[in-house]
């Protein structure tokens, strides 16, 4: 294994990855690059074989934003707009699916629009099943309705999942008090709560999204994944990027069944 990837076990048994859809193109670019695929597929493949079950609720923003497509314009309605949005995802799920199985990765892709010819309808128990038999469950339409943010919808999955974690993957180090890419001068927090998230709205996900792990108590870990290997650090509990929850996150080299 590359030296540069973390050899610990894992922190968490059962994680939901958010990756939105920036993460499938290359900086400023929009489409699908097979080289950025082919980077996350070897990153959660690895994870994968540490015995991690995995889910990946995947965005759509490379190829559409239903929000921007309906603002300031009357022809298209932005329920619609949305719904297109959904189906953006979908592009991204296949693809993921298809590089995950170059890597070895046993899949499903599940979908809350009947796509019955390329997706499983998304089933809690189903997905539960999937899980529990170590294949990757590739999440894609969000929640199914409009209105509503990938973000939610991970936030949704994590919740009915029992995941222990759910992970924001930005191309940043994690949340800071200003854009980072525009103020120089920008502060990288360590750790936050959900409150402080709230008062100071923090660019981490949707207020939607943040209420919702609040009320459950599912923590957010938000990190870069564009540095190799981060995400098999975050799984193992490594310090890096922000956590966000109710209290501190787990030791590195924490065993899962502690």
């Amino acid at each position: 294994m590359d030296s540069s990837v973390s050899t610990g076990k894992p922190a968490f048994r059962r994680i939901l990855l958010k990756l939105s859809g920036e993460g499938f193109c290359r900086p400023g670019e929009g489409g699908i690059s097979v080289e950025e695929v082919s980077r996350i597929a070897r990153q959660v493949s690895r994870v994968a074989s540490l015995g991690v079950e995995i889910a990946v609720v995947v965005g759509g923003g490379n190829i559409l934003r239903g929000a921007q497509l309906s603002r300031g314009s009357d022809v298209i309605k932005e329920a619609t707009a949305h719904y297109m949005g959904m189906t953006a995802t979908v592009i991204n799920g296949l693809a993921l699916q298809d590089a995950l199985e170059h890597q070895g990765c046993e899949t499903r892709l599940l979908t809350t629009i009947r796509m019955d010819e390329i997706a499983e309808p998304f089933i809690r128990r189903r997905a539960l099943s999937h899980l529990a038999k170590g294949r990757i469950v590739v999440l894609a339409t969000g929640t199914g309705s409009p209105f509503v943010t990938t973000d939610t919808a991970a936030a949704l999955r994590g919740k009915e999942l029992g995941v222990e974690v759910l992970m924001k993957a930005t191309r940043v180090d994690g949340v800071y008090s200003a854009d980072p890419e525009k103020n120089p001068h920008a502060i990288l927090y360590e750790s936050l709560t959900y409150d402080q998230v709230l008062r100071d709205e923090l660019k981490v996900m949707d207020m939607t999204a943040i209420g919702m792990c609040m009320e459950n108590r599912l923590p957010i870990l938000v990190f870069n994944f564009k540095k190799d290997g981060n995400i098999e650090r975050a799984v193992c509990g490594e310090p890096l990027g922000t956590w966000v929850a109710a209290k501190s996150r787990p030791r590195a080299g924490a065993a899962a069944d502690a």
